[in-house]
């Protein structure tokens, strides 16, 4: 291990804040402050300082383990690999190479993500590929690219978001799910410019706002489409710029026009006044923006929904000019990166389109295959967890815990159980890690080194700090061997470099020429640069010793700045309408449900539940409810209450508050068993996105009797 500090980024969310990792005396590692990182400066919330704990003895996983008469043990690794290999190898002799599954997640590096995919569709032969991320953010990508041509969370840095005018934030909470962000939105408004939060929660960031929206759950199309109304009815649209930079005005203005203020109202509750308030302060400034993030997106109309806020922007002239436009707050660490480069399952790397005969070309050639044997496109994330046990025989996972995280969560659960043959690939034993056959333990985050892409669409440097103990392996390390497995004499072990660096030498040449090209970038550049912005082509060949740094192209910063990603350059208008949500309620499930995140915890959890301090801070699942529904249940504070849905039933204590809507209960996610909120959560997907409708379903609340 290095005497000196190694600067890394966190292991958890999207904006992958920089630290510095020192020695300590038991053999680890202490995260301190990394001013010179410009996302974070040197901030950090609880779940980046208190990292390294999930690396401690007994905490994380040193040995393979496989079953045996019902129970894991521990194994050596060649026992546990051929265990695998002979799991996957039978499923696919005796059933086809689309009977095997193999399932990512939005926290693999970049480079991880790119072995993976290229794992399942060359090693394996399956179709049968995609990943978490699907749930983190993938209607806002469909919308981007529906609208730009292009899918990157953040346009532009997050430095811009204090210069604006106003930033409209949706369904966001970054006060508690990314704190270090918060101060973004803190020196706007110390800067002089608004925050309008639309949330059906008075959140901590709702707290900070010029004006809170809190529409029902489920509305956020319509509420959008209420504000485009009024921009027209105003007057307020920039017509030399839809004009010049935009197509599809006419048809999106008549949809938004069907949605006049008091119609509006009567759908979302937010009033027509806030309405007009709301577009006072967007539209006064020269400058403004709109971010969204799950709370839109996680619909069954996620991709309509996000449209309509990006209809806004193009209509009042803020998408594609400096200081202005629409972005996503992703979530995962790297929710970006990890659906570039084909761990998605409709996507090669380079966010280049499966079924794109060029693309397929292109990849095939790096990878020295033919085009034509590589699989189409496969089922979306959660299609793929429901056809376990039937279609699917046989899955590898990495980096997921759907145990806690899907929706309909018992039934996937069932699934899972059903398989003929589980292998999970995981740091700790995880919900969904103690169904399986075998797993593998597997490095993480200070234990390696790799690449992830934040929320901006910087390319960061990940550096390895401390070794790994002993027992434990890389996932590319597993690929590599579990290729020389599959492969026989076909040799295939040889395109799975268990080299990190050698990997992204791949990728880069991989992406080259796609939309999310990482050509031009290098392990060098990203250590000596604080990260790169993609696209980033090569100005010479990748493996040019003869490059001048003169012909080094600097990264894009901001897209859209002259044209967007479109045939023509113009941003396409898609006009959308209101519709309801897949399930409202009635009269035996009256009450509303959304689901999100507490600031202690982090996704499924299964990293963070291990942290004393974490623990601490956040000991389990709660149902927030306001007074008036709670003085109908004749339920005090703490009092156990059941949430049911057509699902199924969690339990967990009352947390009464006026900052929720009378008709709308929360609960967070992180939890498993009784309190496991995605129990009652609803599958209906986005017809584009595939996106599931986590955040709203119709519920009944009832009390617990002691």
């Amino acid at each position: 291990m290095p005497n000196s500090a190694t600067p890394t980024h966190c292991p958890y969310c999207a904006l992958q804040c920089g630290m510095n990792l020192t020695p300590a005396r038991d053999g680890g590692v202490v995260v301190v402050e990394r001013p010179d990182f410009p996302v974070n400066r040197g901030a950090l919330c609880g779940k980046g300082r208190t990292a390294p704990a999930v690396l401690a003895s007994g905490v994380r996983l040193t040995s393979p383990l496989v079953r045996s008469g019902g129970t894991l043990v521990p194994v050596g690794w060649d026992e546990a690999l051929d265990r695998v290999a002979e799991g996957l190898g039978r499923t696919r002799t005796e059933h086809g190479p689309d009977a095997c599954g193999v399932f990512g997640g939005g926290g693999l590096t970049n480079e991880k993500a790119y072995s993976l995919g290229k794992f399942a569709r060359v090693v394996l032969g399956t179709s049968q590929i995609d990943y978490n991320g699907r749930f983190c953010m993938s209607s806002a990508a469909a919308a981007g690219i529906k609208a730009f041509g292009l899918d990157r969370g953040l346009p532009f840095p997050l430095e811009d978001i204090p210069r604006t005018g106003c930033v409209i934030l949706v369904g966001s909470n970054p006060a508690e799910t990314m704190p270090p962000s918060l101060r973004y939105f803190t020196e706007l408004r110390e800067n002089g410019g608004t925050l309008i939060v639309v949330d059906p929660r008075r959140t901590k960031t709702a707290e900070q706002a010029d004006l809170h929206l809190a529409p029902r759950p489920g509305t956020d199309l319509a509420l959008a489409l209420g504000l485009l109304h009024l921009i027209v009815a105003e007057g307020r649209v920039d017509e030399e710029y839809v004009s010049e930079r935009t197509a599809g005005w006419d048809e999106a203005r008549a949809a938004a026009m069907a949605h006049w203020p008091e119609y509006v109202e009567r759908i979302t509750g937010v009033s027509v006044p806030q309405l007009r308030e709301a577009v006072r302060l967007f539209c006064e400034p020269e400058h403004a923006m709109v971010l969204t993030a799950r709370g839109p997106e996680q619909q069954s109309k996620g991709t309509d929904t996000v449209g309509a806020w990006i209809n806004l922007c193009l209509a009042t002239g803020r998408a594609g000019r400096p200081l202005s436009g629409y972005g996503c707050l992703t979530g995962q660490g790297n929710g970006q990166g990890g659906r570039e480069h084909g761990q998605k399952a409709d996507q090669l790397p380079g966010y280049r389109k499966l079924d794109d005969p060029a693309a397929r070309r292109h990849v095939a050639e790096v990878w020295g295959v033919d085009p034509d044997s590589l699989p189409g496109p496969g089922r979306s994330a959660y299609e793929l967890l429901d056809a376990l046990g039937t279609d699917i025989r046989s899955l590898l996972l990495m980096g997921s815990n759907p145990v806690v995280s899907a929706p309909r969560a018992a039934h996937i659960e069932e699934r899972i159980k059903s398989l003929d043959f589980l292998a999970v690939c995981d740091v700790v034993l995880s919900e969904t890690a103690a169904l399986a056959d075998v797993v593998l333990p597997v490095t993480q985050w200070a234990e390696e080194t790799g690449t992830t892409t934040n929320l901006e669409g910087r390319v960061l440097l990940r550096r390895r700090a401390i070794s790994p103990p002993l027992g434990v392996r890389s996932d590319l390390e597993v690929m590599h061997e579990l290729a020389a497995r599959l492969s026989g004499d076909r040799g295939l072990e040889k395109g799975f470099p268990t080299d990190p660096e050698e990997v992204f030498e791949e990728l880069r040449r991989a992406s080259a020429g796609g939309p999310a090209d990482y050509s031009g970038i290098t392990y060098g550049r990203l250590a000596d640069e604080n990260g790169v912005f993609w696209p980033c082509p090569a100005a010479a060949r990748p493996d040019d010793a003869e490059e001048t740094s003169a012909a080094v192209h600097p990264g894009t910063p901001r897209l859209f700045l002259d044209r967007f990603a479109t045939p023509d350059g113009k941003a396409r208008f898609v006009p959308v309408s209101h519709r309801a949500s897949a399930e409202e309620p009635d009269d035996e499930y009256p009450v509303l449900l959304t689901t999100g995140r507490v600031v202690a915890q982090y996704q499924s959890g299964a990293q963070t539940r291990r942290v004393e301090e974490l623990n601490s801070a956040a000991p389990g699942p709660f149902v927030e409810l306001h007074p008036r529904l709670a003085a109908r249940l004749g339920a005090a504070e703490g009092d156990p209450l059941a949430v049911v849905s057509r699902r199924g039933r969690a339990v967990a204590p009352a947390r009464i508050t006026t900052a929720i809507r009378p008709d709308t209960v929360f609960m967070p996610f992180h939890w498993p068993g009784e309190g496991r909120a995605n129990t009652l959560t609803n599958p209906a997907l986005d017809p584009t996105s595939r996106m599931p409708e986590f955040k709203v379903c119709a519920v009944r609340v009832e009390t617990v009797k002691s």
